[in-house]
């Protein structure tokens, strides 16, 4: 068995674990931004082709107490290299995470393992130099309460690069973050959904991809096809695998809209590219079908009224770094009580990085969620319309936020 670490926006463990746990792998631990798990030879590459929150894939290499240099040198270098990389891979420890440790100077942690792997894998090829020609192999190092944490990447580019959005347009959301939404308000494909600021696409995408049963990463590779632990065989069989678990038989209404004509165009241009790619894995197994693609249509959401009697608006309305004028944003969420009145059976999600929106939109949240991702402060509101809005006009308390013990990973 294989010891995983997936990484994810922090605040979304839960929900990472339970996708972890839904493809049959058991979950270990987790930490801020990161959830470990235990799974089979398969694992390396089902969990980068299936998971839809998770933004990278790590092999655990190894664990173990280092209180100084020669303790972590050691430890480095009693990896079995060898067999996880190539003789012309080019080795970069990319990362290095501290923690309430007595080793604490990233730089020096960085190149004492970057020099114990070298030394290991010199002594057993009986080489002075390594040529380094061929590709990337990233590797990333956490040091916890004096706990050392080798990990070797398998994903490459980071997993919410599904390979679909060729433009993202101005601050486009994260295809992962669009995925930790979806589960969040635990949407199910029989819902109605539309986004009335879909920018483009994603939110529509990724519930298209999840209600017909697509595998996010069916359109992309891996660092791990590069590694010699890689079994293409195996890989091509689960590909086809997953191809088969695509659904074709259901019926779905997923929409979006933008006032924007050049948001519609991106939104439909993307979501082609994303059920082609659903269609070539068919294809790829003799099957003659395709998805349906969600409806983008040009509109104001100030002239939406909902097409049925109930089911859910998701979105990521614009903000700040995008309009500019604190004053203009005010004005926006305040307007969007229209959305409110003309969809009076409808859930609402809308994610930001105000905390003030309820303030502004003047509807109390049910529940508010914090997720980070690199940089980026959210603020997830969630209204429950078959919840009444909580009593004496009680807003859901936004939290500030706090600097996690584990600082947040930075894709």
């Amino acid at each position: 068995m294989n010891t995983l670490v997936a990484l994810c926006a922090v605040g979304a463990e839960k929900i990472l674990g339970n996708e972890i746990k839904h493809l049959g792998y058991r979950l270990i631990s987790n930490a801020p931004g990161r959830v470990t798990f235990e799974g089979d030879d398969d694992a390396l590459f089902r969990a980068n082709l299936c998971l839809r929150t998770a933004d990278r894939l790590y092999l655990q290499l190894a664990q173990y107490k280092a209180f100084g240099f020669d303790d972590l040198y050691d430890g480095a270098y009693a990896v079995n290299w060898q067999d996880f990389l190539r003789k012309d891979s080019r080795i970069v420890v990319d990362k290095v995470r501290v923690y309430k440790s007595k080793l604490n100077s990233q730089n020096s942690i960085q190149g004492m393992v970057h020099k114990a792997i070298y030394a290991k894998l010199g002594d057993v090829w009986h080489m002075q130099t390594l040529p380094e020609t061929g590709e990337e192999s990233d590797i990333r190092v956490y040091v916890d309460d004096n706990q050392v944490y080798i990990l070797l990447d398998l994903s490459g580019l980071p997993l919410h690069k599904r390979g679909y959005r060729t433009d993202g347009g101005i601050a486009p959301l994260r295809e992962t973050t669009a995925a930790v939404l979806l589960q969040e308000m635990m949407w199910r494909r029989k819902t109605p959904l539309h986004d009335p600021f879909c920018g483009s696409g994603t939110i529509a995408i990724e519930a298209t991809l999840y209600a017909f049963n697509v595998a996010p990463g069916l359109g992309r590779r891996f660092a791990l096809e590069n590694l010699p632990i890689y079994n293409a065989e195996r890989a091509e069989e689960i590909r086809a695998q997953e191809a088969a678990n695509i659904r074709t038989d259901v019926e779905v209404r997923i929409t979006g809209s933008d006032i924007d004509a050049r948001a519609i165009e991106r939104s439909k241009q993307n979501a082609e590219h994303a059920c082609v790619m659903a269609g070539r894995a068919l294809k790829s197994i003799g099957i003659s079908k395709h998805i349906i693609r969600p409806d983008f249509v040009q509109t104001d959401f100030a002239d939406l009224s909902a097409p049925y009697d109930s089911g859910l608006l998701l979105c990521n309305p614009p903000y700040g770094e995008r309009l500019g004028e604190l004053d203009e944003v005010k004005e926006l969420y305040h307007n969007m009580d229209g959305l409110w009145k003309e969809f009076p059976g409808w859930d609402l999600g809308v994610i930001t990085s105000c905390d003030t929106f309820q303030d502004d939109f003047a509807h109390n949240a049910n529940k508010i969620k914090n997720f980070k991702a690199g940089n980026l402060d959210t603020y997830f509101y969630i209204y429950n319309r078959a919840q009444a809005e909580p009593k004496a006009q009680k807003p859901a308390k936004t939290e500030k936020f706090v600097p996690h013990k584990h600082k947040a990973e930075q894709f």
